[in-house]
């Protein structure tokens, strides 16, 4: 395995561990902004896989999947203002669900992620 391919696959894995302990102990903001991390890891992947680089920026991931992925654009699009709502607001564990979920969904059909 390429090592950016490792790490990129370790950074999902910590960001989703650390989103599920954020989530249990009742810490929205954080469990929020780490889905979404893994979100990001997981599509970085992906692109990573398919294109041999890794976005260099928010901006550059989402031209990317825009361009030449647009279901996992969609994805993106839906739950980036959750993440820049962490910044001025405090969200709610039905907030959390929805990227928990796109982050496992995403993690389980692009890298291969099967734990839960």
């Amino acid at each position: 395995m390429d090592a950016k391919a490792r790490i990129l696959g370790e950074n999902l894995e910590e960001y989703l561990e650390l989103g599920k302990l954020a989530l249990h102990e009742g810490k929205f903001n954080s469990a929020v902004m780490l889905f979404f991390k893994a979100v990001c890891a997981a599509v970085d992947l992906f692109i990573f896989e398919k294109e041999g680089k890794v976005p260099s920026s928010h901006t550059d991931r989402f031209r990317i999947v825009e361009q030449r992925y647009p279901d996992l654009y969609e994805i993106l699009d839906t739950d980036f203002p959750f993440y820049q709502d962490t910044y001025s607001k405090k969200m709610t564990r039905e907030a959390v669900e929805v990227l928990r979920e796109d982050a496992y969904q995403i993690a389980k059909r692009l890298a291969g992620r099967e734990k839960r």
